[in-house]
């Protein structure tokens, strides 16, 4: 008979390992997804985690804070994106992590319940090198741990009927350069002082003022946009290191056209705005579109 108790939940795979396999042979494959799992099971322990299984190149474990499962997921990934014996013509193996807080039912060394499965439908929506969970587990957490996540998407989970709020975990902070007076002055001269955002005659700036505003259909964005291929939450635009930068968190991307005719697509990652030009969420922009944004980098 098992016992239901309320945990974090973490699992953590080995992206791309089918490929490693096909590109080092399985001898020297093998090896190194074992220093991956040893890596996980580590953190895990020193962090008063349990390892309930290991499944190829992957690992289930348990904790009894959310605290403690975002440390030991932010040692796993520090770890293994720095060990030396983890490069591959020189690029680092990487894995992914999804953690999620709920009930689980324990029973004959294992777990099960709905909070399991949605902790490993994180690591699915996660990419290389992410740490994804949920607001649940949002909830659980330190003031400190907290202010290191954000919101990146809403999406619909196999075997699920209402949408989840994806969080990113923010595991390895921007290093913060300190600049002399006079160097720090000469930037903030240098870059533009705000970024323009026209849509449908709004103005909306972002700038020292208000340094980052969300776009998309849900009606809390700063920027709601309406449309079939256009995601609730479906993008940022803030300052970054004195840039303006475009932050997609969509499932259909979003595209820009700049003031020379060149289009750039982004989805699931960020680029850089400059000039001014015409935005397009979930298809490329046209000029004549009531969805289109218009941006502008103005001094």
């Amino acid at each position: 008979m098992g016992k239901e108790i309320e945990v974090a939940i973490l699992f953590a795979d080995v992206v791309g390992s089918t490929k490693l396999y096909e590109q080092l042979g399985d001898l020297r494959a093998r090896d190194m997804v074992g220093i991956c799992i040893e890596v996980m099971r580590t953190a895990t322990e020193q962090n008063r985690g349990t390892v309930i299984k290991t499944m190829g190149d992957e690992v289930m474990a348990t904790f009894q804070t959310a605290d403690d499962a975002l440390n030991a997921a932010a040692q796993m990934q520090k770890q293994i994106s720095t060990h030396p014996s983890l490069k591959v013509e020189e690029h680092g193996v990487a894995i992914r992590i999804g953690c999620n807080y709920g009930p689980v039912v324990v029973e004959n060394r294992d777990i099960f319940g709905s909070a399991v499965h949605t902790a490993n439908r994180m690591t699915s929506q996660a990419k290389a090198g992410q740490i994804i969970t949920t607001s649940t587990m949002v909830e659980q957490l330190s003031n400190d741990w907290r202010a290191s996540v954000r919101q990146i998407d809403i999406a619909t989970l196999k075997g699920r009927s209402s949408e989840v709020a994806l969080f990113e975990v923010l595991w390895q902070p921007e290093d913060v350069t300190s600049m002399v007076p006079a160097i720090a002055s000469r930037e903030r001269a240098a870059r533009p002082q705000r970024l323009r955002l026209r849509y449908q005659g709004q103005d909306i700036f972002v700038d020292d003022v208000r340094s980052n505003i969300s776009i998309g259909r849900a009606e809390d964005n700063d920027l709601v946009v309406k449309g079939n291929l256009i995601s609730r939450l479906h993008a940022r635009v803030e300052i970054s290191r004195n840039k303006f930068m475009l932050v997609d968190q969509s499932t259909n991307g979003t595209f820009v056209l700049d003031k020379d005719g060149e289009e750039s697509f982004v989805r699931r990652d960020s680029m850089q705005i400059r000039g001014e030009g015409l935005i397009g969420l979930g298809k490329a922009p046209d000029s004549n579109s009531s969805q289109v944004i218009r941006y502008s980098c103005e001094e």
